[in-house]
């Protein structure tokens, strides 16, 4: 086991994941709040203070399992979930939508500012600046910012998994004729078991990894997830 390469991606991947999941729950919990939802205000989630969002399991145990697991190829994990009350809500069913598509989509746009940086002002720094320089300062945040990417675009494509309680299962909750969506929310309480059926099974991967290539290939970072492999 590769115990340096392990050490190296956790201390390039670990304020990656804390900024995506951070602003994943946190712009849950804004939106809610903004029509007309206080929840999230009220119990301290509305904050850009990580401890408040760390869950000891999915913030911690599983991206250390995981990198561990995967000899550090692969790196996720999850926050503790914003509390959200729809019936403060005045259109309740789209308004729940709208704030569970609001985790996805910051996602989506903490990948693409990690991408205009990696762009637009490392990759010119690390082909001018001298190579000791960009060594040990250039190319560590080279890393963190295509991890953040990464972390941004992969968390955003899980989560849209069209399952509830994952966002993508409200966010189609939301489109649903009422009876259905009524229908379709019973299954809530076996919504993980089936995420993980569908990823222990591949099944799972026909959502999310079209996506996920969608996104390296729209945001270019073909070059600079070949970086990592070199270094």
């Amino acid at each position: 086991m590769d115990f340096p390469n392990i050490a190296r991606q956790i201390i390039v991947s670990a304020f990656p994941i804390l900024i995506a999941i951070t602003f994943h729950e946190l712009s849950h919990g804004f939106v809610a709040n903004k029509l007309g939802d206080p929840t999230a205000k009220m119990m301290g989630r509305l904050t850009l203070n990580p401890i408040a969002h760390i869950d000891p399991f999915g913030t911690i145990l599983l991206p250390l399992m995981l990198l561990i697991f995967t000899n550090g190829q692969f790196v996720f994990g999850y926050a503790k979930p914003v509390p959200i009350n729809p019936m403060n809500f005045k259109n309740p069913k789209k308004d729940m939508a709208i704030s569970a598509a609001a985790g996805p989509v910051i996602n989506i746009l903490l990948a693409i500012f990690s991408a205009l940086i990696l762009h637009f002002l490392l990759k010119p720094l690390l082909n001018v600046l001298p190579g000791n320089f960009s060594n040990t300062v250039i190319l560590p945040l080279l890393m963190i910012f295509t991890y953040s990417a990464l972390v941004n675009i992969v968390l955003a494509c899980f989560n849209m998994i069209p399952i509830p309680p994952l966002d993508g299962g409200r966010v189609l909750t939301g489109f649903l004729p009422y009876k259905h969506a009524v229908s379709f929310s019973k299954i809530e309480p076996y919504g993980f078991i089936i995420v993980i059926i569908l990823i222990a099974t591949g099944i799972a991967n026909y959502f999310i990894v079209p996506f996920i290539f969608f996104f390296v290939k729209l945001l270019q970072l073909n070059y600079f997830l070949a970086l990592l492999q070199i270094f």
